[in-house]
Order: structure tokens, then sequence, then C-alpha cells
């Protein structure tokens, strides 16, 4: 994971996965219908949610589908969980085309860190140190900042 670009409504860096860089992703996996995941994928898209429902035969075939240029207009597909297919989306360019890295506000930085925490796997001093050595967070965002942050936030993080 990585961020960059500039988010209207977080005021900072957003998130981006890049299925070929290496290393692992902390994710939290919500199971949604075909119709909740292409209402949430338009919302990120700037579409209109509600219409037709998105065609997954070629991120399911090939783990990868590119329906703009735009961000997050990529489908992806992680892998496979309990038998169903991981999908998100996110940018089509990778982290190596990233020419400028962007850190995550505070606030963004609250509410990614309170899905993993709450997934249940991780604590906040690993999401902290995680997410502090994503490009983008690394050099503005310290583990000790983030955990400082992070258990201001209250009982959602812990």
């Amino acid at each position: 994971m990585y961020f960059a670009t500039e988010s209207a409504v977080w005021s900072g860096g957003r998130a981006f996965y890049d299925p070929d860089a290496g290393g692992r992703v902390l994710a939290k996996a919500y199971l949604v219908s075909v119709e909740q995941f292409s209402d949430i994928a338009a919302q990120e898209m700037h579409r209109t949610p509600g219409g037709a429902c998105l065609d997954l035969t070629e991120v399911l075939a090939r783990g990868r589908s590119v329906l703009g240029q735009g961000r997050y207009e990529t489908l992806v597909c992680a892998g496979r969980l309990d038998g169903l297919p991981v999908l998100t989306f996110t940018a089509p360019w990778g982290l190596r085309d990233v020419t400028s890295f962007n850190p995550p506000s505070a606030a963004y930085v609250r509410c990614l860190a309170a899905g993993l925490v709450s997934a249940g796997v991780w604590d906040v001093p690993a999401v902290a140190a995680y997410l502090a050595a994503c490009p983008g967070a690394a050099g503005h965002w310290s583990a000790a900042a983030l955990t400082d942050l992070l258990d201001q936030a209250g009982p959602q993080m812990s």
C-alpha cells in the first residue's frame, strides 16, 4: 500500500494497492454482493451508484480489469478467502510509476487504522508500524506518532 494524489474529502494522500509490488498489505475483508461492490466502486470512481452491476468476468479470469485511467478505476482480484474472490479497486498505475507520494491526513489514518484494528488480527502498535512504513506515510508519520494518534482515538482502537 502507498499514499499518493490528494483526497478532497480527507485532505491528504489516498491509499492505493499495487498487486505487483512486493510485501504484504494489511486489509479487512467485507462480504458484499456484486450489486453492493458495484455501488461502492461507482462512488469511488465518481460515477452514479445504482446503475448496472460491474462485469467481473475479466477481473476474475485475469486478476485485473482496467475500467478507466482515474484513481480507483482498476479492479483487482487479490486472491481468494474461504473460496470467494477478494476484490478491490485501485489506480491503473503502479508504485514504481508514482513520482510524488503524499502523506495521509490524521483523519484518514485513523479511519484506515480503525478498520484494520477492528479485524481483530492486529493491535494498535502493529497497525501503526505498518502504516508508518507505507510509501507516502514513511518520513512523515512515525510508528510512535501514529500510535499516539490512534491511542487518542479512544475505545474503537482497542
